[in-house]
């Protein structure tokens, strides 16, 4: 389970065990769980300043039941293992920035371009917390933008059209 992508309950299955009582086992006895450095502070953030690369991505997402989340992710891994940077509850811009600044600024200031949607409060934490990037507009609300606004303009010449014919 350390080393493959392998759940507990999908071992206990194959194994005919109670994947419950593995999965508490495991966290309890087996993992480093105990020993985490993050484990106190874990439910609000958790700050992996050794996944920092110089281009990074941030956003938010909503995990479970509304609760909003600041994800931070090195561009770099693609998703892969060392992706995470920064995983912090809430979109507040002073919380992510004081959580973000616990990196040294040197380290900070190597960041060359963090990717971001066009929130206001995305921008003021990528504008304190790495000073040096350039601020590249994710695509995909770019995309959305101009489909609405031609959708906007099409619907309206729709309109004045079947006014004019009828």
């Amino acid at each position: 389970m350390d080393n493959n992508p392998v759940s507990c309950f999908q071992l206990a299955k194959f194994f005919h065990l109670d994947g419950q009582l593995l999965q508490q086992q495991y966290k309890d006895h087996i993992s480093d769980f105990q020993d985490w450095d993050q484990k106190d502070h874990a439910p609000e953030w958790m700050l992996f300043e050794e996944n920092l690369g110089s281009q990074l991505s941030i956003d938010e997402t909503a995990l479970s039941n509304g609760e909003l989340y600041t994800i931070v992710t090195n561009k770099a891994a693609k998703g892969r293992k060392g992706s995470l940077l920064a995983m912090i509850k809430g979109t507040q811009a002073e919380i992510v920035i004081s959580i973000l600044n616990k990196i040294s600024r040197s380290k900070r200031c190597k960041v060359k371009e963090v990717t971001l949607d066009m929130a206001a409060n995305m921008k003021r934490i990528v504008s304190q917390c790495f000073p040096k990037a350039s601020k590249v507009i994710d695509r995909f609300h770019v995309q959305k933008l101009t489909h609405d606004a031609v959708q906007e303009v099409r619907i309206k010449y729709r309109w004045e059209a079947s006014d004019r014919a009828g």
